[in-house]
């Protein structure tokens, strides 16, 4: 996409034999909030459309790359080459791994049986390309077994078959042993997290209208909180009814509810606990699932029954941080610029910016929480990163208030278009919100 295409424009040109839609131009119309359903009367998620896009950019990153093929053991690169994924117990053993190759058919060795179901209900992939596999379970087989050997000389014998055996291969993450079983075989193995995370950065118009389904749902969840939060409830509870209320909308997976409230609001404990909410406190929530692998990370602060002084004073300030670097994004601009526009960690009371690292924040939103671009001013001063039309994160404040406990947390979810940022993340937050005032 470039500087000068609408969503719609680079939709045409990208995949030609896709009709020009007007309600997927996205600067002129807005982003729709569709069920997760498919009708035939409205044009809503093509999902052929969206694998075409991500094996499309996965393989341009590829050629650039200089490397011979991609050897993925991320979650979120395996499912955005292969249009694969498996979640729950099975999301952090390096079990499941994938190669991309130039001829844009990735190879996939997954959990037993989920191979065979991919052959049945995954066409995309060649059959033959969908095979069981397994590793060890970061270790729980021992290395002297030989799966890890055995796995490298197939894949190396895949290489030799494509002629790039003698080429570079790119991995993004690694057990060690594995890496070292790599080489000694021969093979040269070298980083290209970089590569898949620049691929991932542009967003499609189906990426983009699922990330906007994900934040609508969130939308709700919020109300619902705001319904139930008063005295006497806990912290605990507000994280099991956000959780069952987005498995009822459709989420695929609640990756993490923070729930903090009281005197634990300052400093920021990034967690939740059985703590009883009282009046006059001050809470908010962070609520972080995904919705076809889309995620979200949407914070609200609130006051419950009623709001002091200083929680109002710290809300507005939270609140002017997050409009002058909403009003400030657009494409071209240099995240450095940005950061430059919230305090620095010493404002605040800390040591350094690494103290303070996550309350001043930007991250890039997609099939994982923290994608490019990440903006603060622990990373972004010095190393800026250019915003350009097409992505989509989070931006985050954090104000602590003048008591000594209370503090405000504010988050929204913006896309970059060719006008600037449009805020997809909708449950009011302009003011300190009051649930059930007194």
């Amino acid at each position: 996409m470039t500087k000068h295409d609408s969503h719609a424009e680079a939709l045409q040109r990208d995949f030609p034999a896709a009709p020009l839609v007007p309600a997927l131009d996205f600067a002129r119309r807005g982003i729709p909030s569709h069920g997760h359903s498919a009708v035939d009367f409205e044009q809503r998620v093509n999902f052929d459309r969206l694998r075409e896009y991500r094996i499309s950019r996965a393989v341009e990153s590829l050629e650039a790359s200089g490397c011979g093929a991609f050897l993925l053991f991320d979650f979120y690169n395996i499912r955005y080459t292969t249009q694969t994924w498996i979640g729950g117990a099975l999301g952090d053993k390096m079990s499941r791994y994938a190669l991309l190759t130039r001829d844009r058919k990735p190879y996939l060795w997954d959990f037993g049986s989920a191979a065979k179901h991919h052959k049945l209900f995954a066409p995309w992939l060649e059959p033959e390309r969908s095979m069981a596999g397994m590793l060890g379970l970061r270790g729980a087989i021992h290395p002297d077994v030989g799966l890890m050997r055995d796995a490298v000389t197939t894949i190396k014998g895949i290489l030799t078959d494509a002629g790039v055996a003698e080429e570079p291969i790119g991995v993004d993450i690694v057990e060690p042993e594995f890496l070292f079983e790599m080489q000694r075989q021969g093979l040269k193995v070298v980083d290209i997290q970089q590569s898949m995370l620049d691929a991932r950065s542009i967003k499609s118009v189906d990426e983009i209208m699922l990330l906007n389904q994900a934040a609508s749902m969130v939308d709700g969840v919020y109300q619902d909180i705001v319904n139930v939060l008063q005295p006497g409830i806990r912290e605990n509870e507000i994280v099991a009814l956000a959780s069952k209320r987005l498995y009822e909308l459709g989420s695929e997976q609640v990756e993490a509810i923070n729930a903090v409230s009281g005197e634990r609001c300052n400093p920021h404990p990034h967690n939740f606990t059985d703590r009883i909410i009282r009046p006059g406190d001050q809470a908010f929530f962070d609520i972080i699932h995904s919705f076809n692998g889309y995620r979200t990370c949407y914070y609200r602060t609130f006051s419950v029954g009623y709001s002091t002084q200083p929680q109002i004073d710290a809300y507005a300030r939270a609140r002017e941080w997050m409009d002058a670097a909403i009003q400030n994004v657009a494409d071209g601009v240099g995240t450095d610029q940005i950061a430059r526009l919230w305090p620095k960690a010493t404002d605040l009371g800390f040591a350094n910016e690494m103290d303070a690292f996550g309350l001043q924040f930007g991250h890039g939103l997609g099939l994982g929480l923290h994608e490019r671009p990440i903006i603060s001013r622990l990373n972004s001063i010095d190393h800026p990163v250019e915003i350009k039309t097409g992505m989509v994160f989070a931006l985050e404040t954090y104000c602590p208030a003048t008591d000594g406990t209370s503090a405000a947390r504010i988050e929204e979810e913006v896309v970059v278009t060719e006008k600037g940022a449009h805020v997809i993340t909708k449950f009011p937050a302009q003011e300190l919100f009051v649930a059930n005032g007194y």
